[in-house]
């Protein structure tokens, strides 16, 4: 693969504040929804999790290691890939580990416990870990949308489908706290723009050193950091609202969407 053109480097940067802006629409769906949200978040986080790891799976994963038979044939190729893979986990795991626990966005669950004072803060805690999250997934959606469209859409609509319930969390306490609707919307779109900042620093960092064998191995991470977020914080979250089939059965949807849209491309 040849260094991206300033043309597919534009819509990469395009696609992934697309992809980032989408917390805003959570936080909108969120303001406006009905009054039993649980079931909507449970659903909402299922859903995101069976894109996530649909993807990961049975498009990135096969398209990393199609990609790296090209430079590295045979076993070799295939260990570099799974190295990508857990790395990308690695990533995001110490991501996780230094944010404080009271913080994280993994607690999300918690957020209507507590007085107003406490919701406006947990709120604006979330916003910022959040966005710290988004950093590397910002990165790596720029990443991967340099591969084509083909591979680029499935990648960001899964990538705005996760960011949907962030925003939700986000918007939710400090709403409740604040009865400030455009207080909400503006940090839950802070937290997203953390995604086109990690595609601008991908883009300074990482294009110098662009070949075949960096792509391959970059998407293979991108895939851990999905399944990543999907087992650690997307499907315990879906189970912690209660509603355990209507989870399941969004994770299922979640899945067959993503199917339907790759065959289609």
């Amino acid at each position: 693969m040849a260094t991206p053109s300033l043309e597919a480097i534009l819509i990469a940067l395009a696609l992934t504040l697309l992809a980032g802006m989408s917390t805003g629409v959570g936080a909108m769906m969120s303001l406006f929804a009905k009054a039993d949200s649980k079931k909507f978040l449970a659903g909402a986080l299922g859903f995101s999790a069976g894109v996530m790891l649909y993807v990961s799976f049975l498009d990135l994963i096969p398209l990393s290691l199609e990609d790296i038979a090209e430079v590295i044939p045979g076993k070799a190729g295939e260990i570099y890939v799974t190295l990508a893979f857990f790395g990308g986990m690695a990533v995001i795991a110490l991501i996780d580990w230094l944010i404080p626990e009271d913080e994280n966005p993994h607690e999300l669950n918690r957020h209507d416990e507590g007085n107003n004072k406490h919701l406006k803060r947990t709120g604006t805690m979330l916003a910022l870990a959040i966005g710290i999250h988004n950093f590397p997934e910002g990165m790596a959606t720029f990443v991967s949308a340099l591969d084509g469209p083909e591979v680029a859409l499935p990648i960001v609509i899964a990538i705005a489908i996760h960011n949907i319930p962030e925003g939700i969390a986000v918007a939710v306490p400090i709403y409740h706290a604040t009865g400030d609707r455009k207080k909400a919307l503006k940090w839950s779109t802070i937290s997203g723009l953390a995604e086109p900042l990690g595609a601008l620093v991908g883009m300074l960092f990482l294009l110098p050193f662009w070949s075949p064998t960096v792509n391959s191995l970059l998407i293979a991470a991108v895939a851990g950091v999905m399944v990543y977020i999907s087992v650690d914080e997307l499907l315990p979250g879906a189970e912690n609202y209660g509603h355990h089939h209507i989870a399941i059965g969004c994770v299922i949807l979640g899945m067959a969407l993503m199917a339907l849209s790759i065959l289609m491309f």
